[in-house]
């Protein structure tokens, strides 16, 4: 490799590091969102919305999800 490819690639680890931060952020507060969601208190399609986010959430692996809490400062009993 020369030199101006591994910018390129630096570059690139780079960017795509921003955006799993920003995602760890989202995926976070998702969590927290559902986590304290009251179902009762729901329209009926914010209930599917809510139940589908978290069979998503549910699906991350562990350590992600324990990623995402911590970027938005989330305790996992919180969540």
């Amino acid at each position: 490799m020369n030199k101006q490819e591994i910018e390129l690639l630096s570059q690139e680890i780079e960017m795509l590091m921003n955006e799993r931060a920003r995602l760890l952020r989202v995926v976070g507060a998702a969590a927290v969102l559902v986590a304290n969601a009251d179902a009762s208190k729901l329209q009926p399609n914010a209930v599917a919305a809510a139940d589908m986010l978290s069979e998503m959430l549910n699906a991350l692996p562990e350590e992600t999800l324990k990623d995402a809490l911590e970027a938005v400062h989330a305790e996992p009993d919180e969540a």
